[in-house]
C-alpha cells in the first residue's frame, strides 16, 4: 500500500526555473527591519544627543542648573570639561560639565 506521503515524497519540484525571486525576499524583510530600526531608535536617539550637546554649549556664568543627582546650583565658572555650582553662600562644587543635566529660567520654569 502506497501512503500519500509516498506519492508526494516521489513528485519532482514545481516551479519555472528562475530562482532571483528568492534573494529579494529574503532580503527584503531585512532591509525593512533595519529602515524601521533607523527611524524608531537610531534617528531619535541621535536627535537627543544633539539637542543635549546644544544645551551644553550654551552653559554661561549666571545660569541657574541643575545637575546629576538633583543638586541645584548658578554657574560661577566653566571650563572645556568642568563647570563651577555656586549650590550655597561659600560653597562652590566643581562637577563635570555633561552633569549638568538642565537648565533654569530666572522664573523657576525649565528651557526647551
Amino acid at each position: 500500500m502506497i501512503t500519500l506521503y509516498r506519492i508526494l515524497a516521489m513528485q519532482p519540484p514545481q516551479g519555472n526555473g528562475q530562482g532571483g525571486g528568492g534573494m529579494l525576499s529574503l532580503f527584503l524583510p531585512l532591509v525593512l527591519i533595519f529602515v524601521v530600526f533607523y527611524f524608531f531608535i537610531i534617528r531619535p536617539q541621535q536627535k537627543r544627543q544633539k539637542e543635549r550637546q546644544n544645551l551644553l554649549n550654551a552653559l554661561k556664568k549666571g545660569d541657574k542648573v541643575i545637575a546629576a543627582g538633583g543638586l541645584h546650583g548658578t554657574v560661577v565658572g566653566i571650563d572645556d570639561k568642568t563647570v563651577l555650582l555656586q549650590v550655597a553662600d561659600n560653597i562652590k562644587i566643581k562637577c563635570e560639565r555633561s552633569s549638568v543635566i538642565t537648565i533654569l529660567r530666572e522664573a523657576g520654569g525649565n528651557i526647551g
